[in-house]
């Protein structure tokens, strides 16, 4: 095992990290738990209930999100997409860039995110897309809305929690359950993609998505700095 050096007193040393210290934006109760807005250094993170949960240093993974999707929607004309889960924006933002999707909503439960794009430093993440005409922001729970009765969609993105493998709230392991996929596979047009991001590969839920029915499963990577990459779960509805 090879031994660091040891610097001498009073070195200036390169930083391995942002230096910067958290500077808390807002902070919200609901009925979730509390969620906080930071920003650290030029950029701005979300923690729910003391968890970090997403920020915004690199969307590749998230614009993949809804990319892959359409990619997998070439014979469908005008398709539409339901994005789970608003975020910091880079998905939103990237499916109102594209002018084939016809129709955008976005399912987002916490009342102070929707904020945070509208009025707070969000919005300059997500672009301006909540003005664009063909978007639809739904304030409420994902997986109470999959399974309620309700028109169906080409492509459902969903990036809810750090993925099926590891979420904050215990409430969402049910999306990613039987009930959950099967709830999603109810809503989407026969032949329609399902998108799942991913904190990390699961061959667990690429299992599970077999066993829903889904057809054409596989999973795309995204390398991050450090540690595992993250991932996007695809799968179509036969």
């Amino acid at each position: 095992m090879s031994v660091p050096p040891v610097e001498s007193a009073g070195a200036v040393l390169p930083s391995r990290r942002d230096p910067a210290e958290p500077e808390v934006l807002d902070r919200r109760e609901s009925a979730g738990g509390e969620v906080v807005l930071r920003r650290r250094g030029g950029h701005c993170e979300v923690i729910v209930n003391g968890c970090f949960l997403m920020d915004t240093v690199d969307g590749r993974s998230e614009r993949l999100l809804v990319a892959a999707a359409l990619d997998g929607l070439a014979a469908v004309a005008r398709p539409s997409v339901l994005i789970g889960g608003l975020g910091v924006g880079f998905s939103l933002a990237h499916a109102a860039a594209e002018p084939r999707w016809s129709r955008i909503a976005v399912v987002e439960r916490e009342a102070a995110i929707i904020d945070w794009h509208r009025t707070g430093p969000l919005g300059a993440f997500s672009a301006g897309a909540l003005d664009d005409p063909r978007v639809e922001v739904l304030h409420t729970d994902l997986v109470a809305y999959l399974a309620g009765a309700g028109e169906r969609y080409d492509a459902l993105c969903l990036d809810i929690d750090n993925g099926p493998d590891w979420t904050v709230g215990a409430e969402n392991d049910r999306l990613y359950g039987p009930a959950g996929l099967a709830s999603a596979a109810a809503r989407l047009n026969s032949g329609g993609v399902l998108a799942v991001w991913g904190a990390q590969p699961s061959a667990a839920f690429e299992l599970a998505l077999r066993e829903a029915g889904f057809t054409g499963v596989r999973t795309e990577e995204v390398p991050v700095e450090r540690g595992v990459p993250d991932v996007v779960h695809l799968a179509r509805r036969a």
